[in-house]
């Protein structure tokens, strides 16, 4: 009831000057500081605020951002960008290539980034001249384009870097607009940076994030004209969308997925038996049923899936498709694994599609002899609780990437900055390891193979779902562009039929 009131109070507030964009997004940021940022929504505040290397096109090639062009060395031990003539920083600083070493040096580096792991294979940063910059590599990494296209190849003014304690509160960056005020829980506002390579292409003058993790409440802002745009639509909102004339959905496949995330060894916790005993997750995955999920929290519009690519991709392995349901199996397992009822307990972020992913998962898995409880907060609350090994279970997005070393390493590497569980297995390690140094496809999928049959087994975690990507917007917003890794891109939007 508190989070409709607040809905109606924005909705009887008079609106906006329309130079202001309006975003609803699906729960508040964390810390927006890249070298410390975890979670999905922060990504897609990001893209207004900090522009990367490189970014990602709607059908997952790389094209230029803050660098035109790179090369790899011929054995493919270097990486050589040439930067953008012009680019600033929002303190009028240039975007050269001793910025772009003291930002790489950190995220590889320093103690609070968790980009250190993605940049490992990276020795040495070296300035060729102001606008070239060579990144060393102690062995073939195919996949740095890709954690260049992300979080670790977002560049922040060299001015912030001594303070790494306060940057969250006040990142500068080289993107179209600037944090202007952030109300914790309430709002993010940015307005439009003149001195923007791309400047010309943002038609706003200002942005507004409104954190609102209740769909239904996201949606009625839409509807009353304080919101412009939304993101993350539930299906079951999407007939209705679609019979408002005020109101445009864009739709697009998606490389994100949903996953159930177990503790193995993050304190205390890691030591209850879902956690402990591989035989009890497997009785657990015996006790679901991902199609179901599917078809009753989602209207049947996802994508049923138990690995981290999609269904029909290239390092996706029709052969390790999820079993089938069989509660009675589940509780036969258990009873071998010495139980005779397992209590678990799940963090779920506080929007409704979760909340009621979870409550179909608790429903189903009390038949397979599980007692689940959940614990449903605030997104950024569950996302520290989880990180501090404060779970038994978590339920959580993945945005997903266009290498698959960045959807699956992350979470499951024993220094992946998503191992939230401490999950450790060094044959594991040596096979990720291994497809990173390699570029041929044929050879990763066999790695990539072999280490989908490891972890499987293992179900550190189980992936229930790919997502299809579903946006919400006033009809006559326009330039709107589906992006398969689910980031709202600002260039282009305007307001105008």
């Amino acid at each position: 009831m508190l989070r409709l009131a607040v809905a109606l109070s924005l909705a009887a507030a008079p609106a906006l000057a329309q130079t202001t964009l309006r975003i609803g997004i699906g729960a508040d940021p964390n810390v927006l500081d890249p070298a410390q940022s975890g979670s999905f929504v922060e990504r897609v505040v990001f893209s207004a605020l900090c522009d990367k290397l490189v970014d990602v096109a709607p059908d997952l090639s790389f094209r230029p951002e803050l660098a035109t062009a790179w090369e790899w060395a011929p054995d493919g031990r270097a990486l050589t960008l040439t930067l953008r003539d012009g680019a600033r920083f929002q303190d009028g600083s240039p975007v050269d290539a001793a910025a772009v070493k003291a930002n790489l040096d950190r995220y590889r580096t320093a103690r609070e980034s968790r980009r250190r792991s993605e940049l490992r294979p990276v020795s040495d940063v070296v300035v060729v001249d102001p606008r070239t910059v060579r990144l060393v590599l102690s062995e073939p990494f195919a996949p740095l384009l890709s954690v260049l296209s992300d979080r670790a190849g977002m560049m922040l003014a060299p001015s912030v870097l001594p303070m790494a304690e306060r940057i969250g509160e006040n990142p500068v960056c080289s993107g179209p607009y600037r944090l202007t005020r952030r109300v914790a829980q309430d709002r993010i506002e940015m307005e439009r940076f003149a001195g923007h390579w791309n400047a010309a292409n943002f038609h706003f003058d200002r942005v507004t994030f409104l954190p609102l993790p209740d769909n239904t409440v996201r949606l009625l802002n839409l509807r009353g004209g304080q919101l412009d745009l939304i993101e993350r639509v539930s299906p079951s909102d999407i007939p209705a969308i679609e019979r408002d004339r005020r109101l445009r959905m864009v739709s697009g496949p998606s490389i994100a997925y949903q996953t159930l995330q177990f503790n193995l060894g993050n304190g205390p916790l890691g030591s209850r038996p879902i956690g402990a005993n591989a035989r009890v997750r497997e009785a657990f995955e015996l006790s679901i049923d991902r199609a179901i999920i599917n078809q009753v929290a989602l209207e049947g519009r996802f994508t049923p899936n138990n690995q981290a690519e999609a269904p029909g991709t290239p390092y996706y392995f029709s052969d390790l498709a999820p079993p089938a349901r069989d509660p009675a199996r589940a509780r036969r397992i258990l009873r071998e694994a010495g139980f005779d009822r397992v209590a678990v307990t799940i963090r779920v972020p506080n929007a409704p599609v979760d909340a009621q992913v979870a409550e179909i998962i608790q429903s189903m898995a009390a038949e397979g002899g599980f007692d689940v409880k959940l614990e449903v907060t605030e997104a950024s609350t569950a996302v520290a609780a989880v990180e501090r090994g404060d779970f038994e279970g978590f339920i959580g997005i993945w945005s997903g990437r266009p290498d698959p070393d960045g959807n699956i390493a992350f979470w499951l590497a024993s220094d992946g900055f998503l191992n939230r569980g401490k999950y450790l297995n060094p044959q594991l390690d040596r096979l990720f390891e291994q497809a990173r140094a390699v570029t041929a496809v044929p050879e990763r999928q066999r790695l990539y193979r072999e280490a989908t049959r490891i972890w499987l087994a293992d179900r550190p975690m189980l992936i229930l779902y790919h997502h299809r990507w579903f946006w919400a917007m006033r009809a006559d917003l326009q330039g709107f562009e589906s992006a398969p890794d689910g980031i709202i891109r600002l260039a282009g939007l305007r307001i105008g039929r």
